[in-house]
């Protein structure tokens, strides 16, 4: 068994890939695969997909769909500087456990 990515990005934020073809893009995170370190960014990392006609696909043909990046891959966009950053975390006083960013020190969400 693959131990799990660490990893404290999240469904529905915004990243900015910082290595690879799509290099200096962001988008929003569509979903995270941490068993296998990967991150799926909408409208990013574009793949043609030859389809067969289906149950699911009425039409067949040639799809364009996102395909999964290595979460190394890409970083957090700071919604204050909107420059990629590093997440931390801390624990607040009544006990809870928020994430803020590491350039501006704000909280995230």
């Amino acid at each position: 068994m693959q131990a799990l990515q660490k990893s404290r990005i999240r469904k529905g934020d915004t990243v900015m890939v910082i290595a690879g073809r799509d290099r200096g893009k962001s988008g929003k995170v569509l979903s995270v695969d941490r068993s296998a370190g990967k991150i799926v960014v909408e409208k990013l990392n574009m793949i043609k997909r030859h389809t067969k006609p289906n149950q699911k696909v009425k039409q067949g043909g040639i799809l364009e769909r996102e395909a999964p990046l290595a979460i190394s891959n890409v970083m957090f966009l700071c919604p204050v500087t909107q420059k990629p950053t590093r997440l931390g975390v801390r624990t607040q006083a009544d006990g809870r456990r928020v994430r803020f960013s590491k350039k501006s020190n704000d909280l995230v969400e």
